[in-house]
């Protein structure tokens, strides 16, 4: 009896990021936006924020592309019938390309 090898594929991490973007997205990307777009230009609060505050909004902006990417990407390839192999890479670059954009901004 012989078994055929399954093939590997990056699916279940692409998956992560892409819940992992959805809650950070509907839980912490609020209160980003009353901190830093809000509170933080009216002067309430203190305008010095740690230096980590930098990395966590890296790791937040990474999460919302990944999760748009995946979004768009199903969403293409089920309306127009694309292929996942031409559509996954377009879409997960553009998400790592915001990511490169966002470190040059913050860093």
């Amino acid at each position: 009896m012989t078994t055929k090898a399954k093939r590997r594929t990056p699916e279940p991490y692409l998956w992560l990021l892409f819940s992992g973007g959805g809650v950070i997205a509907a839980l912490v990307l609020p209160v980003l936006v009353l901190i830093f777009g809000v509170l933080a230009p009216l002067g309430i609060g203190d305008p010095a924020f740690p230096s980590w505050t930098r990395w966590i909004l890296l790791i937040v902006v990474f999460l919302c592309l990944a999760h748009a990417a995946h979004r768009i990407r199903f969403t293409l390839a089920e309306t127009l019938r694309l292929p996942h192999r031409l559509l996954a890479p377009v879409a997960y670059g553009l998400a790592l390309a915001g990511t490169v954009v966002a470190v040059i901004a913050l860093v």
